[in-house]
């Protein structure tokens, strides 16, 4: 089975799953040539007994559009995750985490995963955006942010909005354009 790149980002309201909850997540489905085959989202009501983080609460007053549409048709996490979870394996390939930074996002899945599905697709391993864009940069792990990568790995139009779909979808296109490049350099004898 071929490969797929599901590209996802999550919303919280804090820095950990259980005492904080996933508010929203969204993944995009890419193929190794771009081609966006699916996406799922979902928003999510919050965990019993979890309380927001004060500083995330905080920024969250700052994103009001964002904070609304994470708000909008809350779903239990049990359904959401089961249903994701279906939309995974429908998928008919073998999904591969990917987000910026996987370390955040990878964590609340998979946890949302394993508690209310009793599973995870991906396994237990993610790829992350921001350590390929370090190898492929040469950079140190904390100089390969957004800034530092060239205009032409980002699709215009676009949004980096914080609605989680929104920046999946955006993340996944940057994902494969810096794929493509490092594939066609490696391709063509250049080290990537």
């Amino acid at each position: 089975m071929p490969e797929i790149y599901i590209s996802t980002d999550v919303e919280s309201d804090g820095p950990i799953p259980g005492p904080n909850s996933m508010l929203s997540f969204g993944s995009a489905a890419y193929t190794a040539d771009k081609q966006l085959v699916s996406t799922f989202s979902a928003n999510l009501h919050t965990l019993p007994g979890a309380e927001p983080d004060p500083k995330t609460a905080a920024w969250w007053k700052t994103q009001p559009e964002a904070w609304a549409a994470c708000r909008t048709d809350l779903q239990e996490p049990a359904h959401a995750m089961k249903s994701y979870v279906s939309w995974l394996k429908g998928l008919h390939a073998r999904p591969v985490f990917v987000a910026y930074p996987a370390g955040f996002d990878f964590l609340f899945v998979y946890w949302y995963l394993m508690r209310f599905a009793g599973e995870s697709p991906f396994s237990h391993s993610a790829l992350d955006v921001k350590s390929f864009a370090m190898a492929m940069l040469r950079l140190d792990y904390r100089d390969s942010t957004k800034r530092a990568m060239p205009r032409r790995w980002f699709d215009a139009g676009l949004p980096h909005s914080h609605v989680a779909l929104d920046d999946a979808i955006e993340q996944g296109a940057l994902f494969c354009n810096m794929l493509a490049e490092n594939r066609a350099a490696v391709a063509g004898g250049k080290p990537a």
